[in-house]
């Protein structure tokens, strides 16, 4: 009696490619997810792949099936074929038959998917039944162009003071979140989201969160975050947690990306936030050292930038004759011990627009957004800024920066003269200004009136430690006696003259009703 694997062998030789299909092959052998293939000569990079799931049927019916388990081509060698399996690979065994699709892997995109929890082929996650979807987006696509793109010059407001202000965000930029562990990374991609809330419903991007290798509880506390603040009526959640197999955590962002290009080609905004790229790129290490390719720098496998670069230089800000649409990226990349000259961090640092640098020691001392001025930078800067933020905050990076430098140098000096003891004393208070709790995003008119008072010297007469209990009062008192000044502001997203005037009158009343803040405290004269 022969032994099965004897008969597996046997089955083997006679797979001849004289004699076999150029759409069937045969799983020779597979281990801890990864599948090697006899057969399909003409398959393609990234081509899906259909494992054991009987025949004269569409690829909607199969991808629908419970049974059908999906592959994805990857290593395409001289005599066989290495794929990822992106299902249940305990179905998958020596002899499954394999069919190709003759399609790159995609997955269903549909307006349904605002408000769900997907995973990163389209099934849902949250139990709220199936997604129609009449169209397919591929996981890998071809970036556009320059002749189809256009200069980025529409803001995207976060509703973080330091961010808007200092390192203003456009629409279609690609913008980097780098930090140690801890440090509130996290936090301005969800403040970004509920901030959308104070934008009027036709600006409001769909916003996309993608986590990667995150824990499950993590998830379930954002979806309901969100769910209460009420930002989960434009946003989805592209879910790959660390119970997830390398396979999903590598295809999350490109799942992501396919869902956001679905409304730029429609002409709308979107906003995809890859949270994190370091485990990302640690999944795509492992899956790769299973697909047994060499691995090169810090053991990550020599395509990883390019893996992170073809990802990002995905979003874009149409042009007009493309549909005006917009995809913007946030990725997000933890830091060991404030390391930025690492392998990955400098990858993506070298690939994105700009970045927003979270530093521990700021965080520490209880500087929330502990955002560093110095290493952050937006490299499409005030282009992408509006005009009432940039005439009020053009002079704040350099004080911050000045002031930084100087709290450096006082820890050695004893003896001040007048000037420096006023510029410390105004940067102390305009740190103060700028510090925020989290999930508390601040709209845009606020902002401008609440800088533009820093700026005009409201608040170098108050007590440091009572700056911030200052400036929520200003602002209850704009919204209470000069509501006018922030309509405007928001309509006009200028500041003219008459608004100034108005402002700085709003700023006497203000000193005037409010004398116990300023009565206690001198400023340098």
């Amino acid at each position: 009696m022969q032994s099965i694997v004897e008969k597996l062998k046997k089955e083997i030789e006679n797979f001849t490619p004289e004699t076999r299909d150029e759409k069937i092959g045969m799983v020779v052998s597979v281990s801890d997810g990864i599948a090697e293939i006899e057969g399909l000569p003409d398959v393609l990079m990234s081509e899906m792949l259909l494992f054991d799931t009987g025949e004269g049927k569409t690829l909607e019916e199969l991808t629908r099936e419970t049974d059908a388990v999906i592959g994805m081509a990857q290593n395409l060698e001289e005599e066989r074929v290495r794929a990822v399996i992106l299902g249940d690979y305990g179905k998958v065994r020596e002899g499954t038959v394999v069919k190709s699709t003759g399609t790159i892997l995609s997955i269903p995109v549909s307006s349904e998917m605002v408000g769900r929890v997907v995973d990163p082929l389209g099934n849902p996650l949250d139990g709220g039944g199936s997604i129609k979807a009449k169209q397919r987006n591929p996981i890998e696509r071809k970036a556009y162009g320059v002749i189809d793109r256009q200069s980025v010059n529409v803001p995207l407001h976060t509703g973080i003071k330091a961010i808007d202000a200092m390192i203003p965000i456009g629409r279609g930029q690609r913008e980097l979140i780098i930090g140690d562990r801890g440090t509130g990374k996290t936090a301005i991609a969800i403040d970004a989201i509920l901030n959308q809330l104070n934008e009027k419903p036709e600006d409001r991007p769909i916003c996309i969160y993608v986590v990667i290798g995150q824990k499950d509880s993590k998830v379930a506390k954002l979806v309901h975050q969100l769910k209460q603040k009420g930002a989960f009526d434009y946003s989805i959640v592209v879910s790959a947690s660390s119970s997830a197999s390398a396979a999903l955590q590598f295809l999350a962002p490109f799942a992501g990306a396919a869902v956001g290009e679905f409304f730029m080609d429609q002409g709308k905004d979107a906003l995809v936030i890859y949270d994190d790229l370091s485990k990302h790129a640690v999944a795509y290490r492992q899956m790769s050292l299973l697909l047994r390719r060499p691995p090169g720098r810090e053991a990550y496998p020599g395509d990883i930038f390019y893996l992170h670069s073809r990802l990002l230089e995905r979003s874009a800000k149409l042009s007009p004759e493309r549909g005006g649409g917009s995809l913007t990226a946030f990725p997000i990349i933890e830091t060991q011990e404030g390391d930025v000259s690492a392998y990955i961090p400098t990858n993506v640092i070298s690939i994105t627009d700009g970045q927003i640098y979270l530093e521990g020691e700021l965080f520490n001392k209880g500087i929330r957004p502990a955002v560093n001025v110095g290493l952050s930078v937006s490299r499409v800067g005030s282009a992408a800024q509006t005009k009432a933020m940039k005439k009020v905050a053009g002079k704040l990076r350099l004080e911050l920066a000045q002031f930084r430098e100087l709290e450096a140098f006082v820890q050695f000096s004893g003896d001040l003269d007048l000037n420096t003891k006023k510029q410390i004393e105004r940067g102390k208070r305009m740190v103060e200004i700028l510090k925020q709790d989290k999930g508390m995003p601040e709209p845009f008119p606020r902002q401008v009136s609440l800088i533009f008072g820093a700026i005009n010297g409201l608040f170098d007469a108050v007590p440091a430690e009572r700056v911030r209990e200052a400036g929520l009062k200003f602002l209850t008192h704009i919204e209470n006696h000069h509501k006018d000044i922030l309509e405007k502001i928001e309509e006009y997203r200028d500041m003219p003259e008459d608004v100034a005037k108005a402002l700085e009158a709003a700023i006497a009343s203000f000193k005037t009703a409010h004398g116990d803040l300023f009565s206690q405290y001198e400023s340098p004269r």
